[in-house]
C-alpha cells in the first residue's frame, strides 16, 4: 500500500511541484485546494475552501504526511482587504488543519505548514538563523508571526511531528513566478541593483527545496522551525549581475528604491518584496547534514536556464536521480 501524501495549497506554485515529485516518488497523493485551475493533475483532487470542514478531513486518516501550502498570494498591493486575505488565508487553513488532525483516529505521522522568510528582520549586518535570528517588524512579519503561532499553539496528537518551513524565494524557470519576472525584466535591460543594492536575497532551487522535504520528512527526529534556503544569499547587486551574465546581457539599468516603489505601485504590488533584506541562513539543516545541489545563485541561474516549466524541469537529465539519498555530510 502506497503512503499517502496529502497537500493542501496543491494548486499553487509550490503545490503542483510537490504533488508532481511525491507522486514520482510513490506516494499517493491527495491533492486539496480551492480549485483545480494550476494543479499538476497528480493524485486524487478534493475541494476545500481553505476555512471549513468537509470531506477532505478524512484524507489525513493515517497520511504518512500533511503539507499545509495554503494562502492568499502576498504578490498585491497590502490594502485592507488584501491584508485580511493574506492574514485569515493562512491562519484559518493552520487552525482547520489541526481540528481535523485532533479527529483522527490514526493520526498524520507528520505535519509541515508552510512559513515564511521574511519572519526575519530587515538584516544587512548579520545573517539570520533559527537559533539566533531577530525578529522584524511590518505587516509582512505580524503574519508571519500569527502563522507559526497558529500552528504551534493548535493542540495536535504527540504521534504527528510538526515543523514549520520558513522559506525564501523558490527558483524554478516558470511563467510569472520570482525567476521568470527578474529575467524578462534582465533581458529588458533593466537588470541592475535596485535600491541600494545592498539588501540580501535569501533564495532556494526548487530542485533542493523539494528534497529538503524529502529529507525533513525522512529523519524521524527533527521537528519545530526551518529555514528553507540555499547557504548563500548574495547581495541585490551580486545577484543582478550574475544574472545579467548568464543572459549575456551587458546592460543592467539600476533603480533607486524611490523608482522601485513606483514600478511596485504601477505593477499592483509592493516594493518590500524587492527592498527588504533577507539574509537568512538554513543552520539546522546545515547542522543535519542535508547537501544542497545548487549552493550559489550562479549555479541555480546556469541550470535553470536550461530548463523551462515543469515537466522540462522534471525530465531534464541533470535532475537528481529519484530516491538519491541527500542527508550526506554538507559541503
Amino acid at each position: 500500500m502506497k503512503p499517502i501524501a496529502v497537500i493542501t495549497g496543491a494548486n499553487g506554485f509550490l503545490g503542483r511541484y510537490l504533488c508532481r515529485h511525491w507522486a514520482r516518488k510513490g506516494y499517493e497523493i491527495v491533492a486539496i485546494a480551492r480549485h483545480r485551475d494550476g494543479w499538476s493533475g497528480d493524485g486524487m483532487f478534493l475541494p476545500w475552501d481553505g476555512k471549513n470542514g468537509g470531506a477532505w478531513e478524512l484524507a489525513l486518516e493515517g497520511a504518512a504526511v500533511v503539507v499545509n501550502l495554503s494562502g492568499r498570494s502576498v504578490d498585491c498591493r497590502y490594502d485592507e482587504e488584501n491584508r485580511k486575505q493574506i492574514l485569515e488565508s493562512r491562519v484559518d487553513s493552520t487552525c482547520a488543519i489541526a481540528r481535523a488532525i485532533r479527529q483522527c483516529k490514526k493520526p498524520p505521522a507528520v505535519w509541515m505548514n508552510a512559513s515564511t522568510a521574511t519572519w526575519y528582520r530587515h538584516a544587512e549586518d548579520q545573517a539570520q538563523d533559527e537559533w539566533n535570528g531577530e525578529m522584524g517588524e511590518g505587516f509582512s512579519v505580524s503574519v508571519a508571526r500569527a502563522w507559526e503561532e497558529a500552528f504551534f499553539r493548535e493542540v495536535t496528537p504527540a504521534a504527528t511531528r510538526k515543523m514549520a518551513l520558513r522559506t525564501g524565494i523558490v527558483m524554478a524557470n516558470e511563467e510569472k513566478t520570482a525567476f521568470d519576472v527578474m529575467a524578462r525584466i534582465t533581458r529588458l535591460g533593466l537588470g541592475g541593483s535596485q535600491g541600494s543594492g545592498m539588501q540580501r536575497i535569501s533564495w532556494i532551487h526548487m530542485d533542493d527545496w523539494l528534497t529538503a522535504l524529502d529529507f525533513l520528512l525522512a529523519n524521524p527526529l527533527l521537528d519545530g522551525v526551518f529555514n528553507l534556503t540555499a547557504p548563500e544569499a548574495p547581495t541585490n547587486r551580486k545577484f543582478q549581475q550574475l544574472l545579467r551574465e548568464n543572459l549575456a546581457m551587458p546592460i543592467g539599468l539600476p533603480a533607486t528604491a524611490t523608482m522601485v516603489r513606483l514600478g511596485a505601485w504601477l505593477l499592483r504590488t509592493e516594493a518590500e518584496l524587492v527592498l527588504k533584506s533577507r539574509w537568512v541562513q538554513p543552520m539546522r539543516l546545515k547542522e543535519e547534514g542535508f547537501r544542497w545541489r545548487f549552493r550559489t545563485a550562479d549555479s541555480m541561474m546556469a541550470d535553470l536556464l536550461t530548463r523551462r516549466g515543469m515537466e522540462a524541469f522534471f525530465t531534464h537529465p541533470g535532475r537528481r536521480a529519484m530516491g538519491a539519498r541527500v542527508w550526506a555530510t554538507a559541503t
